[in-house]
């Protein structure tokens, strides 16, 4: 019985999350990737982060006359917290400011997606710097959740 409680968690948590070994955090999103993107910017603005940049691929990629579906990606970050970071692992600015993309999959699912934070952390060698990791994770979370919610 624990066996099959536990695989039915995994089972649902992976229809949320992609794998911890690609370094992303995924969430279905039962809306298209523009309203899906444009939700999370404007939940992201009303939070008082600072966007600064909204890439269409598929627009970029029919400029020239190539197809790619719906991928958008968003930009933004808040120095308060970005800042510190850079301070435990100078490297890691590499990867900020954040970034969510919002994508349809080859079977029509769009997904918004981010670097997971504890990701970072490994990627960069990250020591002495839980809290900030933690309030990072919780703050891509809580905007990607209310992002997609219906």
């Amino acid at each position: 019985m624990k066996k099959l409680i536990s695989l039915s968690i995994i089972l649902f948590s992976a229809s949320f999350f992609a794998t911890a070994s690609d370094g992303l955090v995924k969430y279905e999103s039962h809306y298209s990737v523009k309203e899906t993107a444009d939700r999370f910017e404007n939940i992201a603005k009303s939070k008082g982060v600072t966007l600064f940049a909204r890439v269409d691929h598929q627009k970029n990629a029919n400029g020239v006359d190539l197809e790619l579906r719906p991928t958008e990606v968003i930009i933004f970050g808040n120095p308060k917290v970005g800042t510190p970071l850079m301070h435990c692992a100078q490297d890691v600015a590499i990867d900020l400011p954040q970034k969510v993309m919002v994508s349809e999959d080859a079977n029509n699912k769009v997904w918004l997606s981010y670097n997971n934070p504890s990701y970072l952390m490994e990627r960069h060698k990250i020591k002495g710097c839980d809290e900030v990791i933690s309030k990072i994770s919780g703050v891509l979370s809580k905007l990607s959740k209310a992002a997609i919610a219906k």
